[in-house]
């Protein structure tokens, strides 16, 4: 009997969406064909719920599951334009107050945003127009560190993130999961919280057997996914670490790397 892939997991920007924020027509064509067949698509992203939501909707992805913010939240996707468009399945917390502390100490400058599940980001000071989706609430840094947060977020445009490795690495972030962006950006997350970790609970939850799922992405915050996936594809233009950990390397984004993976699972 052919094992065939049932669940595909997909991180968004720089898989799905090119960095312009578009999608090709390829790409459309070829998630429709899957979707078709029967496949289980998942988005999993570093993405907050309110930058989530819209993008899977115009993907035509309007039921079915969804991670967002690095895995901290599951939710389940619903195309009634009278709702909210999703239904909260899981959400994961963690006391950001120690974490930030310590961060703030080494990056006084930096930008912080926590998130505001479902309605946007409280955060230290603005942050520039289109990086973070949803309302923003200008607070004090007692009230960043004060409440359970899903997801922190801190802009230091200064900072490269071989720095950001670095600072980690001295002051220890022993009880939350990091993920560092391509540029001045560092993700908080719950400790053990990972796209992984949540995308797990996805598959008992569809009785999908862990043979039949394959996953996609092309940062940092993917390595714990691509390699919980039978089938772990890396983006072309993906750092080394990470083509590294996958079983497969596919085509760059700007390329339509997406598509011959999708294609293969029909």
């Amino acid at each position: 009997m052919t094992r065939r892939a049932q669940l595909v997991a997909l991180d968004v920007d720089g898989t799905v969406l090119r960095y312009d924020g578009t999608v090709s027509p390829q790409v459309r064509a070829a998630l429709d064909e899957v979707r078709a067949a029967g496949l289980h698509v998942v988005l999993a992203t570093g993405r907050s719920v309110a930058a989530l939501v819209p993008v899977a909707h115009d993907l035509g992805l309007t039921s079915g599951y969804a991670v967002c913010s690095n895995g901290a939240i599951t939710l389940e996707l619903d195309g009634d334009p009278g709702g909210s468009g999703y239904r909260l399945v899981d959400v994961v917390t963690f006391d950001p107050g120690p974490a930030l502390r310590a961060l703030a100490v080494e990056l006084p400058e930096a930008l912080i945003a926590v998130e505001d599940v479902g309605v946007g980001f409280r955060v230290s000071a603005p942050f520039p127009a289109d990086e973070l989706a949803g309302e923003h609430t200008v607070v004090g840094f007692d009230d960043l560190a004060a409440r359970p947060a899903t997801r922190v977020v801190l802009r230091a445009p200064d900072s490269t993130p071989e720095e950001f490795h670095a600072i980690v690495q001295r002051v220890g972030l022993h009880e939350v999961s990091y993920a560092i962006g391509w540029s001045a950006w560092l993700d908080l997350t719950p400790g053990g919280v990972s796209k992984a970790s949540a995308l797990e609970q996805i598959r008992q939850r569809l009785g999908v057997e862990p043979f039949a799922t394959v996953a996609v992405g092309d940062g940092s915050n993917d390595l714990e996914m691509l390699r919980w996936a039978a089938r772990g594809v890396a983006m072309g233009h993906a750092p080394a670490a990470v083509r590294a950990v996958a079983d497969q390397v596919t085509g760059p984004v700007d390329d339509d790397g997406l598509v011959p993976v999708l294609r293969s699972l029909l």
